[in-house]
């Protein structure tokens, strides 16, 4: 895996509101998050942190289970979108979203990238209004897809402009500078497959 992270808070604000976690669940699986708390400011901040707290301590569990303990925790705050994505093993991707956290599996078409898959948004508000329709997708992974995650203080127009060729921390940075609202605190995760190791066999 290959992965990069770029965000910035609302101008004016000391922190932000939007926080990505990566974790390695132990397994052989690779975690990522993104989320995005309700408004701006401390107080948003102080909701994603808590949910990037309980996803570290409970790493290892399904999409599902990790949606209701971030619900729980974040109960007394003003809650967040919160959209999940697992690298497994087998070349698959294990997603779920609730809120609008964009999640886009992105490769190069016939002259230009597209967008092989994106993520279900189901409605709601992970710490105030928990679905009752948790289910999460799972995709199939050819080596160079990049997954995407962006805040809604990412435009959702950006997919035609990427540069696939470069490295994850560079389309972030790209993503963020060109695709920025001026009214919301903003990021964008980039993470590119590389495939399974050769076999030195």
């Amino acid at each position: 895996m290959e992965w990069a992270v770029a965000g910035r808070p609302l101008p004016g604000q000391r922190v932000s509101g939007d926080r990505s976690v990566v974790l390695d669940t132990g397994s052989g699986a690779v975690l990522f998050a993104v989320l995005d708390g309700l408004g701006h400011g401390a107080a948003a901040a102080d909701a994603t942190d808590r949910a990037a707290q309980v996803l570290a301590d409970n790493r290892g569990e399904p999409l599902d289970v990790l949606m209701v303990l971030c619900h729980r925790a974040m109960a007394d705050t003003r809650g967040a979108a919160v959209s999940l994505a697992l690298f497994g093993g087998a070349d698959r991707l294990q997603w779920l979203a609730v809120g609008n956290v964009e999640s886009r599996l992105v490769a190069m078409g016939p002259g230009k990238p597209e967008v092989r898959a994106t993520a279900l948004q189901t409605g709601g508000i992970i710490g105030y209004l928990l679905p009752s329709n948790l289910q999460s997708q799972t995709i199939g992974l050819r080596p160079g897809d990049v997954l995407l995650m962006s805040t809604d203080g990412i435009s959702g127009d950006f997919v035609d402009t990427l540069d696939l060729a470069r490295p994850a921390a560079d389309i972030a940075s790209d993503v963020l500078a060109s695709h920025i609202r001026a009214t919301d605190d903003a990021l964008v995760l980039a993470a590119r497959h590389r495939g399974a190791p050769a076999d030195p066999s």
